[in-house]
């Protein structure tokens, strides 16, 4: 047994797997980072289509790979790029790997876990395993699984997370050259008929040539409800930042003339270049609070109280940015061959002429979704779309866009009969509607456009970018663009490479021989009702759902809405106007779903695990975790279904905290094993062992491994969680049984004696981050005795402005130590106040020299004065305490 779990009772003995001695994070950290910034290249496979919150595929590669090599008998290793011809064993042993493979596993152990890492970028199979996630969601985990060779069950309710599984796991039985030649015949059948939909007059062409349409820039328009003036809902006249050589302005609309003019500063005084025009570009007719300001009569007003008021809104094509193959072959400048102008009639006549078009053939009205929009917490509450007269999901699109959709979405229907080809350009199709609605908004200083989901929601917008559907040589979200990221995911599917690290340096393997998918099996149902038989299975790898999750469903609905009119008939579950909610585990005010409610139907959850689960099977899953509380739900939910959690690892991810769009960089690996029975226990003598395991924890991984604090304490909660598990509801305190939520709050403090770290070290650590944000306050106050509270009620970090740190010269921060030393006196002060306090009045020219002497230098503020000028540079916090001679003017 390893050091982490403590010495095993005679009933839990078992294999103790790999990830259940050790895990190595630092390894899997360095290539998360890396692939969360460039998930085309090491992963294409997961940008077919959008999922909400997905893992990483190096963290579920590595959950794999520590979890399913148990037998080095049933254990392969082949070197990718050699088809067929497994590795001779790694030392002098000629006789083949087992043996090594043997050593491998058994030098995992929590001091040094990194042993096995050696086959990461190798290609391993398993024999005889059968792994489930019942929280399939995006599908990562049976990825991940099934390039082990091992046989891979998945489930999920929503059908759209099934559909997008489905074809990720069908990829790699793909062959890429006939999904071209299907894409090829959709192309030759509609392309033209799209494109020509999107065309301008070029600029620079004398009338000569049409341009490309990359994007058309919109605006949403009401009357005045006092002057009757039509006012524009422009936030600012911004249309882009300048490109090129003009890299340093921006391009603005003028207001008198409708001109895209180019301005030096476009929050100052500016001119139009055409019509002499003087504007402020910043000064549009939109303000905070939703309402519209008017440019005649100065009238403010709700816009949502208008557009109810006045049945809708009208919309008006404004400009465009464009792309001139013609002027591009001629060795024009780049800035005349793309840029952008005003909309001129021809655009105008251009989108009454698709208008026209599907108005009229009315064929295509069934490719195109006519189902009303649900409501729910998202489209009512949170983002309310139906007072910006939203109804029907087709009042999200423009008709030039439920032309285009239509027409394409018929095409593949009709042009192409082999269903899994049929199914990957569907995919593709799905996937470009997120940058093909009126909630697309273009990217001012990235000179892009930005998909609907980009906060995770329905976000009403007062201007908007419709994009070129088909697409042309630039643009972004096309569906020619998505089909690319499905050629290139087919195309990894048959031959998978993985990137890793070594010696610092990134490096790509070869192709591995083993195809992602094989045997698998999907299912779309309830992970609490599901049933694939008793003890089935060696392993149980996902990530569950966690209270405040996304609604996955009424966002996914936007995805269904339209996927159905093909899928319908053909699979269960796209018969129905919207995915399902009531069965959904999730805290949904909307929909009367409480926190309790989450809690319980998780435990059930687990509960149905533990009965797939074979006896000596491991339950690895991975979960954002946030507090104690969570942490208290979380293990109370696994102990009462019959679980033991054996380890805890902190892990990367890529995974958006959705409600407020902001960035999380870690969640948490539980690893838990079906337990039969617990023991009774005083708190008295567990108190005493769950100490004892967490001083050996801690002391061994600052010895052994450089981890961060925070890292450190997540793992010593895994070494505590478990020896509690085994006593769990036998655990008694005075007379009384103690709750797992109890116990976890003891841990915490125990960890936290362990532990001598408080707010200052943590501060200190803050100033050293390289561009420190909220997450890193998060991180650093893992295992210490702060919390982010106790930073933020000193002001020591604050976010109601973006993020921003509480040094001596942050006005909140110096605000909040004012206070303190004028109302209270300065017995509350603590020694960084004091610091910071003086290193303020210094560079005020105030003297200093009363207070050093009121309140004395003592070791403790003469360490952390030095400690400051270290980490910042700034030796003027020692120099006060020392050198009198500067302290008074």
């Amino acid at each position: 047994m390893s050091e982490q779990s403590g010495p095993p009772q005679e009933k839990h003995e078992r294999t103790e797997l790999p990830i259940e001695r050790g895990f190595p994070i630092e390894r899997v950290n360095e290539i998360a980072a890396k692939e969360g910034r460039a998930k085309m290249h090491y992963r294409p496979i997961y940008t077919m289509h959008k999922w909400w919150a997905r893992r990483l595929g190096c963290v579920f590669r590595a959950i794999s790979l520590y979890t399913l090599l148990d037998d080095p008998e049933k254990v392969s290793v082949y070197e990718p790029g050699h088809k067929g011809s497994t590795l001779a064993a790694y030392g002098d042993d000629d006789s083949g790997s087992d043996l090594d493979i043997a050593s491998l596993l058994n030098g995992v152990d929590m001091t040094d876990p990194e042993s096995l890492w050696e086959l990461y970028p190798k290609d391993v199979r398993v024999e005889d395993k059968k792994i489930l996630d019942p929280f399939m969601g995006g599908g990562t985990s049976l990825v991940e699984a099934s390039r082990f060779g091992a046989e891979v069950i998945g489930n999920d309710l929503n059908p759209v997370a099934w559909f997008v599984t489905k074809k990720q796991l069908e990829a790699g039985q793909t062959d890429v050259g006939e999904l071209e030649e299907a894409f090829k015949q959709v192309k030759e059948d509609v392309a033209d008929e799209i494109t020509r939909y999107y065309k301008t007059p070029c600029p620079n062409c004398d009338g000569e040539h049409d341009a490309d349409v990359m994007y058309n820039f919109w605006v949403k328009e009401l009357d005045c409800v006092s002057c009757g003036h039509t006012v524009p809902l422009f936030k600012d006249y911004r249309v882009a930042k300048g490109r090129y050589e003009n890299g340093d302005k921006y391009n603005v609309l003028c207001p008198g003339c409708g001109t895209v003019t180019l301005v030096d500063d476009w929050q100052s005084e500016s001119v139009c270049n055409d019509c002499g025009h003087g504007f402020v570009p910043k000064e549009g007719n939109v303000s905070r609070g939703g309402n519209y300001n008017c440019p005649d009569c100065g009238q403010k007003y709700a816009i949502t109280d208008a557009i109810q008021e006045q049945g809708g809104y009208e919309t008006r094509l404004y400009a465009l940015e464009y792309y001139c193959e013609h002027c591009e072959d001629a060795d024009e400048d780049r800035s005349l061959y793309k840029g952008y102008k005003k909309a001129e009639d021809a655009d105008i006549q251009l989108f009454n002429e698709a208008k026209e078009a599907w108005e009229t053939n009315e064929d295509l009205h069934s490719y195109a979704p006519s189902e009303q929009i649900p409501e729910g917490h998202i489209p009512s509450e949170r983002n309310p779309i139906f007072d910006h007269g939203y109804a029907n999901w087709q009042d999200m699109f423009t008709d030039r866009q439920l032309f285009g959709l239509s027409t394409l979405l018929r095409s593949i229907d009709q042009n192409v009969s082999d269903s899994n080809l049929k199914e990957l350009l569907l995919l593709g199709f799905s996937d470009s509607l997120m940058f093909n609605s009126t909630f697309s908004i273009y990217n001012l200083n990235a000179n892009k456009i930005e998909g609907t989901f980009r906060m995770n929601s329905f976000v009403p917008q007062t201007d908007f970018v419709e994009n070129n559907l088909w697409g042309t040589k630039f643009g972004r979200g096309t569906f020619s663009n998505t089909m690319d990221k499905v050629f290139s995911a087919v195309e990894y599917a048959s031959n998978p490479t993985e990137r890793y690290i070594d010696d610092g340096e990134t490096k790509e393997s070869e192709p591995f021989s083993k195809e992602i998918g094989g045997n698998h099996t999907l299912n779309l149902g309830d992970a609490r009702t599901i049933d694939f038989g008793e003890s089935e299975f060696d392993a149980v790898i996902t990530d569950p759902p966690y209270y405040d999750n996304v609604m996955y469903s009424e966002v996914a609905d936007y995805f269904y809405v339209w996927q159905k009119i093909l899928l319908e008939g053909d699979y269960p579950g796209f018969d129905d106007k919207k995915t399902p909610r009531a069965d959904s585990i999730v805290t949904n005010p909307f929909h009367g779903k409480t926190a309790e409610d989450f809690e319980s139907e998780l435990g059930q959850a687990f509960e149905n695990i533990h009965y797939h689960l074979k006896s000596d099977g491991l339950l690895a899953f991975t979960y954002h975790h946030s507090d104690s509380e969570s942490w208290g739900e979380l293990l109370e939910s696994l102990c009462e279904t019959g679980f033991e959690v054996t380890a805890t690892y902190p892990i990367s991810s890529d995974l958006n905290k959705f409600i407020q769009g902001e960035a999380v960089s870690f969640d948490i690996v539980v690893v838990a094993r079906p337990i039969d029975d617990t023991e009774s226990a005083s708190w008295k003598s567990l108190r005493r062992d769950i100490y004892r395991t967490a001083r050996r924890t801690r002391k061994q991984l600052e010895e052994n491994r450089k981890l961060s604090r925070g890292d450190i304490g997540v793992m010593e909660m895994g070494a505590c969680f478990r020896e509690y598990s085994k006593h769990h509801g036998k655990v008694q305190r005075d007379g009384e049984i103690m709750s797992a939520k109890e116990v976890v709050q003891e841990i915490y403090g125990i960890i936290q004696e362990a532990s001598d770290i408080g707010v200052e070290d943590v501060f200190i650590d803050l100033l050293d981050s390289p561009d420190p944000s909220f997450d890193d306050v998060n991180k650093l106050c893992r295992g210490t005795n702060a919390a982010p509270e106790d930073l933020k009620e000193m002001c020591l970090y604050n976010t109601d402005d973006g993020f921003e740190i509480g040094t001596w010269d942050n006005e909140k921060r110096q605000a909040y130590i004012q206070e303190r030393t004028n109302g209270n006196g300065d017995k509350h002060l603590s020694n960084l106040d004091k610091l910071q306090f003086l290193r303020y009045r210094y560079e005020k020219g105030q003297s200093v020299q009363n207070y050093v002497e009121k309140w004395g230098v003592d070791d403790d503020l003469r360490e952390l004065a030095g400690r400051l000028a270290d980490v910042t540079g700034d030796d003027t916090y020692t120099r006060v305490l020392g050198d009198r001679d500067i302290t008074s003017y």
